[in-house]
């Protein structure tokens, strides 16, 4: 079973949970953006989290159904249809063959996900399937491409209801290692600064602007270049800061003030180009139950799972249907 790409935006990638054990060789994860989204089309097809999805940065394309499937569409909500009927977003639906899926552009966040039953089947690379562009691994998906996907017995018809996490917000953050070569003043200053999300981003990181003086450190250019993590937020030479994201190297020298955590990481990448942004620090304590409880939500998504009734005015073969049986008329 395949999907056929017929048109696809420039930086639509096959993506799953990443490569994990080569930030030695420099090699950083990959992966997701939105790990919760991932999650989310898993459990609308009842499917393992490990299978493979289509990550569209900002714009979908158009999909043809080789074979019957289920999709489950999650993440930056997208306008989306089959065979010119809307579908909605947050939920899986049933493809048949030669059935058109397009998916139009984000109307919020950044990142949308298409997920197929069984998964995106491609070769695996140091065991993940996922793209990374900058480390030259894979490419972006292109018209013309089939997407292969595994077996897969559901049959789609289910939702997930959600909150709004497309626009911004507080992320959690914990102090690092260079956390200290900040002076307190200037901590405060972060803490209280509403930032907003700028242009430069992608999947490697993601710049902030705001109001007033940037952010520095103390000896910021004697700072030995060190491992860095998606989610350390490094201030660069200007003093803007930098969330940095699934794709982004694994050493550096700038000085990071904080790392947003794993639970929060989504929210961030999501923030689209203009969204607010505020920091709070938590303690470590406060982070491994926070880091806990995020998993515990996660694994808790199948649970959430709910049929997904049609809007009658959706249907367009409606008087096919049998809407009303077993009646009889009242004069007998």
């Amino acid at each position: 079973m395949s999907l056929l790409v017929h048109q696809i935006g420039p930086a639509c990638t096959v993506q799953d949970q990443g490569r994990t054990g080569y930030l030695d060789q420099g090699l950083s994860r990959s992966g997701v953006a939105d790990q919760l989204a991932f999650h989310e089309g898993a459990a609308l097809l009842r499917q393992s989290p490990d299978c493979a999805a289509l990550e569209m940065a900002g714009m979908g394309g158009t999909f043809e159904a080789t074979q019957p499937l289920t999709i489950a569409l999650t993440g930056a909500p997208m306008q989306a249809s089959i065979d010119g009927n809307s579908v909605e977003w947050n939920a899986s639906h049933p493809m048949d063959v030669g059935q058109l899926l397009v998916i139009g552009a984000a109307r919020q966040g950044n990142y949308g996900y298409l997920h197929v039953g069984g998964g995106i089947d491609t070769p695996l690379f140091l065991g993940s399937r996922s793209a990374h562009l900058t480390a030259k691994v894979g490419r972006a998906v292109q018209a013309g491409d089939r997407l292969p996907t595994g077996p897969h017995s559901g049959s789609g018809g289910m939702r997930l209801c959600l909150e709004d996490r497309f626009a911004g917000g507080t992320l959690r953050v914990l102090a690092s290692f260079q956390t200290p070569l900040f002076d307190q003043e200037t901590l405060d200053r972060f803490t209280r600064t509403t930032f907003q999300r700028g242009a430069r981003a992608n999947r490697m990181g993601m710049q902030l602007e705001s109001e007033g003086q940037g952010f520095a450190a103390k000896g910021q250019l004697n700072i030995l270049s060190e491992v860095i993590t998606p989610g350390d937020i490094q201030m660069t030479g200007s003093g803007s800061p930098f969330i940095l994201l699934p794709e982004c190297q694994t050493t550096g020298g700038y000085p990071r003030i904080a790392t947003v955590l794993p639970c929060d990481l989504p929210r961030a990448a999501q923030t689209p180009a203009g969204g607010q942004i505020r920091f709070e620090f938590v303690t470590t304590n406060e982070a491994v139950t926070l880091h806990a409880a995020y998993l515990a939500d996660l694994s808790r998504l199948p649970s959430r799972i709910e049929p997904l009734i049609r809007d009658p005015h959706d249907i367009p073969d409606l008087l096919s249907y049998q809407l009303v049986g077993g009646m009889i008329s009242a004069n007998e």
